[in-house]
C-alpha cells in the first residue's frame, strides 16, 4: 500500500491555492475585466449522464427465443445480458443484476412478456410492453438447479425441469409455485435402479395438452398423464439424449443423441424406435451399424402441407472431419443440405407460419445463433440462401483497435459514404424481406447527423451512420491492400516490429468538411486518403520514408531540415533525414550489419486499382535506424487547408507536405526546445539493451533488438496509445480499488534518465504564436508526455499553382507552456468564447479539377467561426487539457487566466472540447471511472459522475466524447455502448427509443374439421387451473423457491401512470440516472415497492381483461 506524506499533501494544496490566487490576480491585472464579458450559458442542470443504446453482436451469447406473432427475437448471454431485436432499427438491451448466464428464454407469445432462466437458478419475468423492459417478478430456486423450461402457447403455467430430474410448475402471472410436482422416481420405471439424469426436455403433446413428454439425459423419455399423475409410456434408449421434437400430429416424436443418431418413435410403440437415422454416418456394408458421430445437439421436426417434413439439426458430423467448420444440416425428403458456419453454433430456431403446435408448421426460415454472428437461412428458396442481416452486428469482424465519433457532420457526407459503400455489398442474398419485423421505431427528435469511425486489427476502417441512436455501416476501407502481403510466416520480412496484425490501426485523424482521412498504423506507417467518386488506377503509389531518431549530444541543429549524426560505433556520421524515393530503399543494413533505412512494411510496386471512395494520396513510413526499429506513432493530425500532415512518437516529430510530397520537418523531441530545454538529459551512448519495464509510454517504446521487448499489436496486451497510456499493460491488469494505477510519475522534475518524451497532442490552428503578435497566423501546437506545449509557425505560400511550387517554411517559435501530466487535447476560443475550428477546405472532386483558376480560388479557403472575424486588438483563449489538469491561456499575452486540477490521484484518459446547447465545454473521462465536464473558459465544474472504472485497455482505447452531449466506448469486444451527458437528450430518450410490443391479433386456431369434431380426435384441451391451482394441488413448499418482486415497470409507470405513483417513479428515475442516492432508505424502498406493486396490478388487470377474449372480440 502506498504511504502518503501528509505534509507534502498539505504543501501541495497550499501551492495549488497559491497558484490559483496568483493566476486570478494575474487575470485581473493583465486582462482587466475582458474575461467577464464572456457570458457562460452552460450550467450544471444542462448535464445528466445516462446510457442510451448498445450496438453490436451480443457478447458470448448463450440462449435464443422468438415470438412468432410479435416477430421479436431475444438473445441471452453468459454475462446475464438480454438483447431484443425487432425490425431493423428497433433494438433493446437489458441486464440481469446478478450477471449470471442466461440458460433459456421463453416468450409469452403475443403477451409482451418474456421469461428468462439463469444459471443461478432464478426465473425472471420481463415486461416488454414498455420501451425499457423491466423485471416484474423473480423466483429463486433454493434446493434444485434449473435445467429446462417449457411454456405452452396461451398457457400461464410454466414447466421447470431440474438437475434432480423433477418437474415443478410455476404460475407466470403470480410467479408462484404450484403444489403439483412430477417426481423423477414416479416418472421412471420402479424396477430401474439408476437415476435418469437431469431433465433435458419438456413438451406437451401437440394434440393433447394433458400428456407431457419428459426427456431425461440418460436416454429415457416418459409420456406423463397430467390428470392421472402417472406415466402412460416409457421409451428407453442406450444413448444420451440432447433434444426432443414432436411431429405436429402428436403421433411421433424425434430424439437426438450423443452418438450422432436420430431416433423417431411412434407414441404408442415404446419398445423400440420406429426409425434410426445417422445423418452424417458412413453406411457400412454387411448391414453393420454406421460409425458413431459427434453428438447432435439439437433437432427440430417441422411439417409442411404441400410436401415432406423438414428435419433440421446441429452437430452430428463424423469424427474424421477434423478441421471442418460447424454445420447446420437441413434434411428435406431425400435431400440433405449441410450448411457450413463460420463459428460454432450456440442455438438455432425454425421460424414457422403458425404459433400453434398442432397445425402444419410451414417453416420459412432458420435463425442460427453462432458464437460471433447471427445468421438467417431462407428455407423457401433453392440452395437455402441467407438473408442480408440489417443489424449492425459486424463491429467485431476484425477486433476494434480505435474509435472516433463525430456529431453534426456536413449533410452530404452520409449520402456520399453510403453511395460508395453500396458498391461493396455482397451478392447472392435471399430476395425476401428480413423476417424479424416486430416493434415500431421511436420518434426522431435530433436533426443532426452522427458518424462513428472504427479502426480494426486487420487494417480496415469502417464508417458507420450513427444518427438518431441507430447504427448502420456505410463504407469499409481496407488500408492493408497498399502493402505486399507475406503468404506465410516464414516469408514475412524480418523488419516487422509486431508479432501479429502488422496493419492494425492505432490513430484516425479525419476532416469531415474536406473528407481528408489520415491513419497511423502499428508498423509506424501513416497513410493519407482523399475521397473521390471516380475509380482510378494508381501506377506508382506515392510514398515517403522518414528517418526519425532520438539522440542527445552536443550538436545543435538550428535548422529543422536535418538530424544530427548518429554516434553509433562503426556507422560514422550519416546525416540523412529524408529518403525522397518513391519505393522502399535498397540499403537494408549499415556497415556493421544492423538493419538501417528499411521500413517495416513493403509497399506494392504494381499498379493499384482504387474503387470510388477513399483513395491513397500518400504513404509515409518510419524506417529502422542503425538496428533500432521505428517507434509506434503516438499522435497524428491532418489539415486540408494547409495541405499538411504531422505525426510524432517518442523519438520526435515529422511534418509532411502531402501536396508536394515532401518532408518539411524532422526533429527529435529535444530539438523542438532549442536552447530552452528545461530538463537535464544525459547522452545515451553507447546503446545498451534494456530490460522490459512497465514504466509508461516512453520507457517501453524505447524499442530494442531484444525480441521479447518488441511491441505487440493493439489486440494483444501490450499497446502503444495515443493518449500516452502505459504501453506495456500485462493481461493481468494492475487493478486496485477498481481503478488503474501506473508507475510513471507525472511530476516533471523526476524524469528517469532513460525515459523519452513523446509527442502526445497536435493541433493546427490560426492563432497568435508570440507575445508580440498583432494578428493570428497558421501554426501547429505540439503537446508532449512531459506536459510541455510548444508552437511551430507555418509560413504557407500563396494558393493555386504557387502552393505546389514554393516550399512551406516551418519554424519553431520558442513559445513554451507547461502543465502537469501528458498533454491530451488543445483547442482555441475567440474573444466571444466561441470555438475556433481548424482551417479546412471544403470537399471537391479531385480528378475533375483541371481548371487552374478554379484551383486558385478554392485553395486554402481558411474557415473560421462566424464570430471570430478578428480585429487586430482582439485576443484568443487557448484551452489545454492534460492527464492531470486543464488551463486556459490568454493569447497573445500567454497568461494563464484559469486553471483546474482535474484529478490528483488518477489520470484523465480522454479529454475533448465539445459543443453543447450552443456553448462549449471540456469533457473528461478519468481512469478512476469519473466523467466530468467543465465550463469554458472559466473551467467551472459542471458534472462529476462516477460511471465505470477502467478495467481494461479496450475502454481506454475507444472512449470518446463528441458534440451535442454524445459519447461512446467499446463495452465488450463486439459491442459499442453509447451514452449521453446532455440533460435534453436524456429527457428525449424515451421518445427516441423504439417500441418492442405492438398490438397484433393472434392468428386463428387451426380448424378441427367436421368429422374430427363429430367423432372426436383433434386437439384435446386441458383445464390446467383445475390441475395446478392451489385448490387442487395445494401450496408448494416455501423452502423450495423464494419469490422476489421485481423493480419492474418504473419506466412503464413513467410513460403510462399519472398522479403520485408516476411522480414518485419519475423522481426516482431522475435521481438514479444522475448517479445520486435517495436520502432515506425507507423512502426509497417504499417508493420502489409502491411503484412496482401498482404496475404489477395494472399489468395483471390488463392480462385478465384480454385473457378469455377470442380474436374476434378485440
Amino acid at each position: 500500500m502506498r504511504k502518503f506524506n501528509i505534509r507534502k499533501v498539505l504543501d501541495g494544496l497550499t501551492a495549488v491555492s497559491a497558484v490559483a490566487s496568483a493566476s486570478s490576480a494575474a487575470q485581473q491585472q493583465q486582462t482587466g475585466n475582458r474575461e467577464t464579458e464572456i457570458q457562460e450559458t452552460l450550467q450544471s442542470e444542462h448535464f445528466q449522464l445516462c446510457k442510451t443504446v448498445r450496438h453490436g453482436f451480443p457478447y458470448q451469447p448463450s440462449a435464443l427465443a422468438f415470438d412468432p406473432v410479435q416477430k421479436i427475437l431475444a438473445i441471452g448471454t453468459q454475462t446475464g445480458a438480454l438483447r431484443l431485436f425487432g425490425r431493423p432499427g428497433v433494438e433493446c438491451y437489458c441486464q440481469h443484476d446478478s450477471g449470471a448466464a442466461v440458460i433459456q428464454l421463453q416468450f409469452l407469445i403475443n403477451e409482451g412478456a418474456l421469461v428468462s432462466a439463469l444459471a443461478d437458478d432464478t426465473l425472471h419475468l420481463w415486461n416488454l410492453r414498455q420501451k425499457r423492459p423491466a423485471i416484474l417478478h423473480s423466483l429463486k430456486f433454493n434446493r434444485e438447479r434449473i435445467t429446462f423450461c417449457h411454456l405452452p402457447f396461451q398457457s400461464k403455467w410454466l414447466y421447470v425441469g431440474t438437475e434432480r430430474g423433477n418437474i415443478h410448475i410455476v404460475n407466470v402471472e403470480s410467479f408462484t409455485l404450484s403444489g403439483y410436482v412430477i417426481m423423477w422416481n414416479k416418472a421412471i420405471e420402479l424396477s430401474s435402479k439408476s437415476h435418469p439424469g437431469p431433465v433435458v426436455h419438456i413438451s406437451d403433446n401437440p394434440m393433447d395438452e394433458g400428456k407431457l413428454l419428459i426427456g431425461f439425459e440418460s436416454g429415457t423419455v416418459v409420456l406423463w398423464d397430467l390428470k392421472s399423475k402417472k406415466a402412460d409410456y416409457r421409451y428407453t434408449h442406450d444413448e444420451a439424449i440432447h433434444s426432443v421434437a414432436w411431429h405436429h400430429e402428436g403421433k411421433q416424436f424425434i430424439c437426438s443423441h450423443s452418438d450422432g443418431t436420430l431416433t423417431i418413435w411412434n407414441v404408442k410403440s415404446p419398445t423400440k424406435p420406429f426409425q434410426t437415422i445417422t445423418p452424417h454416418g458412413k453406411q457400412l456394408k454387411d448391414g453393420k451399424k454406421p460409425e458413431p458421430c459427434k453428438p447432435i445437439l439439437k433437432v427440430e421436426y417441422k411439417t409442411t402441407r404441400a410436401g415432406e417434413p423438414f428435419i433440421i439439426l446441429s452437430g452430428g458430423l463424423s469424427y474424421d472431419t477434423v478441421g471442418r467448420r460447424p454445420c447446420l444440416t437441413v434434411m428435406h425428403g431425400k435431400s440433405t443440405a449441410v450448411l457450413e458456419m463460420d463459428y460454432s453454433i450456440v442455438d438455432f430456431l425454425t421460424l414457422c407460419e403458425t404459433p400453434y403446435p398442432n397445425d402444419f408448421q410451414e417453416p420459412y426460415a432458420v435463425v442460427v445463433l453462432l458464437e460471433k454472428d447471427l445468421v438467417l437461412i431462407d428455407l423457401a428458396q433453392n440452395g437455402y440462401p441467407i438473408f442480408e442481416n440489417p443489424y449492425p452486428l459486424t463491429i467485431h469482424e476484425s477486433p476494434v483497435t480505435c474509435c472516433e465519433y463525430f456529431a453534426d457532420c456536413p449533410v452530404d457526407l452520409i449520402p456520399a459514404l453510403y453511395s460508395v459503400g453500396a458498391r461493396q455489398k455482397r451478392q447472392g442474398y435471399s430476395k425476401k424481406e428480413w423476417p424479424i419485423s416486430g416493434g415500431n421505431w421511436g420518434v426522431i427528435t435530433q436533426s443532426y447527423s452522427e458518424i462513428i469511425i472504427t479502426g480494426h486489427a486487420d487494417g480496415s476502417i469502417k464508417f458507420w451512420d450513427a444518427s438518431a441512436i441507430t447504427l448502420q455501416v456505410l463504407y469499409k476501407l481496407k488500408t492493408a491492400k497498399v502493402f505486399e502481403k507475406s503468404r506465410n510466416k516464414d516469408d514475412r520480412p524480418n523488419t516487422d516490429i509486431v508479432d501479429e496484425d502488422p496493419y492494425a490501426i492505432q490513430i484516425i485523424s479525419w476532416c469531415p468538411e474536406s473528407r481528408m482521412l489520415c491513419i497511423a498504423g502499428v508498423s509506424a506507417h501513416v497513410i493519407i486518403y482523399r475521397f473521390s467518386k471516380q475509380e482510378v488506377t494508381t501506377e506508382v503509389i506515392p510514398m515517403l520514408e522518414v528517418r526519425l531518431l532520438y539522440e542527445i549530444n552536443d550538436v545543435e541543429t538550428p535548422d529543422g531540415e536535418q538530424v544530427p549524426p548518429v554516434p553509433t560505433p562503426g556507422t560514422g556520421s550519416n546525416p540523412q533525414s529524408i529518403v525522397p524515393q518513391s519505393h522502399p530503399s535498397t540499403s537494408s543494413s549499415s556497415s556493421d550489419g544492423l538493419r538501417d533505412n528499411v521500413p517495416c512494411l513493403k509497399v506494392k510496386n504494381s499498379p493499384l486499382k482504387q474503387s470510388p471512395g477513399y483513395q491513397i494520396e500518400l504513404v509515409i513510413q518510419l524506417v529502422w535506424v542503425s538496428g533500432e526499429p521505428p517507434q509506434q506513432i503516438t499522435s497524428l493530425a491532418i489539415n486540408s487547408a494547409y495541405g499538411l500532415v504531422v505525426f510524432g512518437n517518442c523519438n520526435g516529430i515529422a511534418m509532411v507536405d502531402y501536396l508536394q510530397k515532401t518532408v518539411l520537418l524532422n526533429l527529435g523531441t529535444i530539438e523542438l526546445y532549442g536552447s530552452n530545454d528545461p530538463y537535464r538529459r544525459e547522452p545515451r551512448s553507447p546503446r545498451k539493451t534494456r530490460q522490459p519495464s512497465g514504466a509508461g509510454l516512453c520507457d517501453i517504446n524505447e524499442g530494442t533488438v531484444v525480441p521479447e521487448d518488441r511491441c505487440k499489436s493493439p489486440t494483444s496486451a501490450k499497446m502503444s496509445r495515443k493518449l500516452s497510456l502505459p504501453t506495456e499493460l500485462k493481461p493481468d491488469l494492475d487493478v486496485k480499488d477498481n481503478s488503474f494505477s501506473r508507475s510513471r510519475s507525472s511530476s516533471v522534475t523526476s524524469i528517469d534518465k532513460e525515459s523519452r518524451e513523446a509527442i502526445s497532442a497536435l493541433h493546427f490552428c490560426e492563432t497568435f504564436t508570440r507575445k508580440a503578435d498583432t494578428s493570428p497566423s497558421p501554426c501547429l501546437w505540439v503537446g508532449t508526455t512531459l506536459g510541455t506545449v510548444l508552437v511551430i509557425v507555418l509560413n504557407l505560400p500563396p494558393g493555386g499553382e504557387q502552393r505546389l511550387l514554393q516550399p512551406v517554411i516551418v519554424s519553431p517559435s520558442g513559445t513554451i507552456l507547461r502543465l502537469k501530466g501528458a498533454i491530451l487535447r488543445m483547442a482555441f476560443l475567440d474573444t466571444t468564447g466561441s470555438l475556433v475550428p481548424p482551417a479546412h477546405e471544403t470537399w471537391r472532386e479531385h480528378h475533375e479539377d483541371k481548371d487552374e483558376k478554379e484551383k486558385a480560388k478554392k485553395r486554402r479557403p481558411v474557415s473560421v467561426s462566424p464570430s471570430s472575424s478578428q480585429e487586430i486588438s482582439e485576443n484568443q483563449y487557448q484551452v489545454i487539457c492534460s492527464e492531470k489538469q486543464a488551463k486556459v491561456i490568454s493569447l497573445p499575452s500567454q497568461n494563464c487566466i484559469y486553471k483546474q486540477n482535474i484529478t490528483e490521484t488518477s489520470f484523465v484518459l480522454r479529454g475533448d472540447i465539445v459543443s453543447l446547447s450552443n456553448s462549449i465545454c471540456l469533457a473528461c473521462f478519468c481512469a478512476n471511472g469519473h466523467i466530468m465536464t467543465f465550463s469554458l473558459p472559466s473551467l467551472r465544474p459542471l458534472l462529476d459522475v462516477y460511471y465505470l472504472p477502467l478495467t481494461n485497455m479496450r475502454i481506454a482505447r475507444t472512449f470518446c466524447f463528441t458534440d451535442n452531449g454524445q459519447a461512446l466506448y467499446l463495452v465488450s469486444p463486439t459491442e459499442i455502448q453509447r451514452l449521453t451527458y446532455s440533460q435534453e437528450t436524456c429527457e428525449n430518450l424515451q421518445e427516441m427509443l423504439g417500441e418492442l410490443f405492438t398490438l397484433v391479433e393472434t392468428p386463428e386456431a387451426p380448424n378441427r374439421g367436421f368429422f374430427k369434431g363429430l367423432f372426436g380426435g383433434g386437439a384435446q384441451s386441458l383445464d390446467r387451473e383445475e390441475l395446478f391451482g392451489e385448490s387442487a394441488s395445494g401450496k408448494a413448499s416455501r423452502s423450495l423457491a423464494q419469490h422476489i418482486p421485481g423493480p419492474g415497470g418504473i419506466e412503464g409507470v413513467k410513460g403510462a401512470a399519472s398522479g403520485v405513483v408516476g411522480e414518485l417513479a419519475r423522481a426516482r428515475l431522475a435521481l438514479d440516472e444522475r448517479g445520486q442516492k435517495l436520502g432515506e432508505l425507507e423512502e426509497k424502498t417504499a417508493a420502489m415497492l409502491y411503484s412496482a406493486d401498482s404496475f404489477s396490478k395494472h399489468a395483471h388487470e390488463m392480462m385478465l381483461k384480454y385473457k378469455d377474449k377470442k380474436w374476434y372480440q378485440f
